[in-house]
């Protein structure tokens, strides 16, 4: 997984409640179980003119040039909320994104976002919306940056707020880390625990242990 430190990039303002996992993705627009293939279906409802076409609707912002290879995601209270799809976060960070910031968010969804790389920062919506009108001058100029060590959000004008993030979950992401590679940072703990409960319970075990081979 991609190691997550400081991002500063255009912000593409979404700024609307309860943007749901099947606006960020429609189930029509899920053919497999891949991860990728996924970004041409990002808001798929509402970025083409005609369901299933590919007419891009010019009224909408992922349509807008000053916007083009947005970073940042600016959403609006309880987004991704609805199905627990991970579709939706894999079209997400396909398409570009590191950064969703929102008042709040699906557990769901965050946690999906924090599986796979992807931050997704709470901040409350009145600056969420102040950023939104700083960068919309000139986006790609009027740049925001997302510091995740100092768990922080600077706008254009300077302006800046903290987002709250546990422990393990900044961790996995300033690191790189997925799930199975954050449980293999304890890869000496649990070895050192299996040889001693082979010893109190042998009968638990079919074969020999040795290091974290199968047992």
């Amino acid at each position: 997984m991609r190691a997550f430190d400081v991002v500063t990039g255009v912000a593409l303002p979404l700024v609307r409640p309860n943007i749901d996992t099947d606006a960020i993705i429609p189930s029509r627009e899920i053919k497999g179980v891949s991860k990728l293939g996924l970004a041409e279906g990002l808001f798929a409802g509402w970025r083409y003119s005609a369901i299933g076409g590919r007419d891009p609707n010019p009224a909408f912002v992922l349509n807008d040039p000053a916007y083009a290879g947005a970073a940042i995601l600016l959403g609006g209270d309880n987004f991704g909320c609805g199905s627990s799809r991970e579709h939706a976060v894999w079209a997400l960070a396909e398409y570009g994104f590191r950064v969703v910031l929102a008042p709040s968010f699906s557990p769901i969804f965050e946690n999906n976002c924090l599986r796979n790389g992807l931050l997704a920062a709470q901040v409350e919506l009145p600056f969420i919306e102040a950023l939104a009108m700083a960068a919309a001058p000139d986006p790609q100029r009027r740049q925001v940056i997302v510091d995740l060590a100092r768990q922080t959000v600077t706008g254009p004008d300077g302006a800046s707020a903290p987002f709250p993030i546990g422990a393990e979950a900044k961790t996995m992401l300033l690191r790189g880390l997925d799930s199975i590679a954050l449980t293999l940072q304890s890869a000496a703990t649990i070895d050192a625990f299996r040889r001693a409960d082979r010893k109190r319970r042998p009968w638990a075990y079919l074969t020999p242990v040795s290091g974290r081979s199968s047992s």
